[in-house]
């Protein structure tokens, strides 16, 4: 008769009001039920009316998305077509107080590639958003927005900052 013995101590938990560890593990658990090649933006809310919010890719995604990154700021696109591609292709998911945006690459890919860009009235409706936020701010602002941002990011590179 044989018996399993440990082969490393367990870990001890102990209290702490850092919700890291756990947010953590739920976004790997949830990365596990989507398909591969996808890009999950993940909102933790928060009783206050606070959200922290995680990026994970399942399988193939964070290459994918990096690559897809570089092809729309070479394409030149911006905040306004990352908006219209991905809503084209977003599904949306709750579990509980935990949100979850699910982008599929593939089909984002195909449109940064296939030209697709948003229309100049959906431009123009963000443009008209931040000029609002700047108003309300009360920071001066002394003509209209122009530009709308660049393209915000479907892989790791960009969103952390790194590209």
């Amino acid at each position: 008769m044989t018996t399993d013995t440990l082969t490393r101590l367990p870990v001890a938990l102990s209290a702490s009001n850092d919700p890291t560890p756990v947010e953590k593990a739920v976004t790997e658990g949830i990365a596990a039920d989507f398909e591969p090649e996808t890009f999950l933006w993940i909102a933790f809310r928060r009783p206050d009316g606070g959200a922290r919010i995680w990026y994970s890719w399942t399988t193939g995604g964070a290459p994918l998305g990096d690559r897809i990154d570089q092809a729309a700021l070479t394409a030149r696109l911006d905040c306004s077509d990352w908006f219209w591609i991905g809503n084209r292709h977003l599904t949306k998911h709750t579990r509980g107080r935990i949100t979850i945006d699910a982008y599929p690459l593939r089909p984002i890919q195909a449109d940064v590639r296939g030209g697709v860009r948003a229309p100049e009235t959906e431009r123009d409706a963000l443009r008209r958003l931040i000029d609002t936020a700047f108003a309300m701010s009360g920071r001066p602002r002394s003509e209209p927005t122009i530009d709308v941002g660049r393209w915000l990011g479907v892989g790791p590179g960009l969103l952390s900052g790194n590209s």
